[in-house]
This record gives structure tokens, C-alpha cells and sequence, in this order.
């Protein structure tokens, strides 16, 4: 149960850019460390999320790395480990590529995706399971993953009750999301008691997935300028797991855009 939930908490932080309103979401240098639970365990996973620039082929690309774990005693029990890579265009901000792969006791995964905008195509592949790889027309307007709609919301000024759409990735599905400021609240944190507007993400028409099972999920983003992921939950049938921002590190260099 817990690699599942584990794994679907790391998915939310594998972190990409959207290519239409472009904000640096993740620069180069800056790094987040979450604590992960699952019910009353407090301690039972890590993710470390970390930015940096690459030059390939004479471009300039933005390489996030997210790498989770299980820990302490519950590693013990139910050892799992994942990392997943986004890579994009530095300065347009365009998505161009992902990857991700997991180890457990009983299954392990590892599937990419390389999109192609000029053909509207996703070359999609699954390295264990070739009979999955396929090639997913990419949708209308830039896809992005669940925790950049989420950050996207610094942008967005939403006021207490307005709502923003997004198109959401998970593995070779996507998944059109209402994204709704339902409150502002203080929650605890490493550093004190913060402020932060709770933000829930619903599937817009017929649910499938996580949603089509009942699951929720919820993110507390702080108030402050920097507008940081403090802390994220995902409500399951099997339980809840829960990531909690434990270290911030600021980025060294700053992006631009064309």
C-alpha cells in the first residue's frame, strides 16, 4: 500500500514548466526536501526534488531530478525507491521530455515520453513493458503534471472560491482538472505555523484513475512571495499519504526567457 501511495505523492512532485505562461518554477540551484507519512507513521519516506541547467545540442535545458524513498523502519518492511527526470527548454519553458522509474519488492517500473510539437505526438515507453509503448496524440494545449498546475497558481492570482483548468499527466493518461482555492488556513510546518491557501484539483467529467476510485487530492501552497508547495496530501482507499516541505533551498541563478 505504502510504495503505491509513495509513488503517487513523488508523481505529484516531479515538477515540469508549462509553455503558454511560463514561470520558473524550479530554478537552477533550488532544491526541496519533503518528509513523507502515511497515517500515523510520520517517518516513512523522503523526496528530494533538485534543479539544475544542461547545454545538449547547443540547448539550453532545465533537468529536474526527484528522487523518493522509503525510510527508517518502514524501509525495513516495504523498501522502495524512485526517481523520475523533466527536462525542458530553458527558455521557452516548453516541456520536451520525461522519465521516471521505481523499485519495490513486488514491481518495478520504468516508462518515458519525448514530446513533439510540431507533430502534436507523444512518443511514449514503457522499458519493462514494450506492449504498452505506444504513440499518444499529444492534446490541445500544453499538458503539464499535477504539482505544476498546482505551482502555476502563483500566476494565476486566484481569490478564494475561483477556479483555474488544467490538462494533467499521469504515466500515458491525461486528465482535464478543475484546480479550486477552497480556503486559506495556518498550518504547521518545520519552520512554525505558516500561512497557506489550500488548493483541491477535481477531474472535470466522467473520473477515472485515482479520482474514479474516490481519491483527493489536496496542496497547501504559503501565502508568501515564494509561494512554496508546503505541504501535499493523497487520499486513498488504502489510506493517506502525506509530504511536508522540511528543507528550502534558494536557487543560484535566475532564468530568461527569449
Amino acid at each position: 500500500m505504502l510504495p503505491r501511495l509513495l509513488l503517487i505523492v513523488s508523481l505529484l512532485l516531479a515538477t515540469s514548466v508549462r509553455a503558454e505562461e511560463t514561470v520558473a518554477l524550479l530554478k537552477p540551484g533550488e532544491a526541496l526536501s519533503y518528509n513523507v507519512g502515511w497515517g500515523p507513521m510520520g517517518h516513512a519516506g523522503e523526496i528530494k526534488i533538485v534543479a539544475k541547467t544542461e547545454v545538449v545540442n547547443g540547448q539550453a535545458q532545465l533537468l529536474i531530478n526527484t528522487i523518493t524513498r522509503t525510510s527508517g523502519f518502514i524501509r525495513k518492511l516495504l523498501r522502495f525507491d524512485g526517481t523520475a527526470q523533466t527536462r525542458f527548454d530553458a527558455r521557452s519553458g516548453r516541456l520536451l521530455s520525461a522519465a521516471a522509474s521505481s523499485t519495490s519488492k513486488n514491481k518495478n517500473t520504468q516508462a518515458s515520453m519525448t514530446l513533439d510539437y510540431a507533430k502534436r505526438e507523444i512518443g511514449y515507453v514503457d522499458h519493462l513493458e514494450p506492449k504498452r509503448s505506444s504513440t499518444l496524440p499529444l492534446p490541445a494545449g500544453e499538458p503539464m503534471d499535477l504539482i505544476t498546475a498546482l505551482i502555476q497558481s502563483r500566476s494565476w492570482d486566484l481569490e478564494l472560491g475561483q477556479s483555474h483548468d488544467a490538462l494533467v499527466m499521469f504515466d500515458n493518461q491525461f486528465y482535464p482538472l478543475k484546480i479550486t482555492a477552497e480556503r486559506e488556513e495556518t498550518i504547521s510546518t518545520a519552520n512554525g505555523p505558516r500561512r497557506a491557501l489550500l488548493l483541491i484539483p477535481r477531474m472535470v467529467g466522467t473520473p477515472k484513475g485515482m479520482f474514479r476510485k474516490g481519491g483527493e487530492v489536496r496542496v497547501w501552497v504559503s501565502t508568501d512571495h515564494n509561494r512554496l508547495p508546503l505541504r501535499f496530501e493523497v487520499r486513498l482507499k488504502v489510506g493517506t499519504a502525506y509530504a511536508t516541505l522540511k528543507d528550502y533551498q534558494a536557487p543560484t541563478v535566475l532564468l530568461t526567457r527569449r
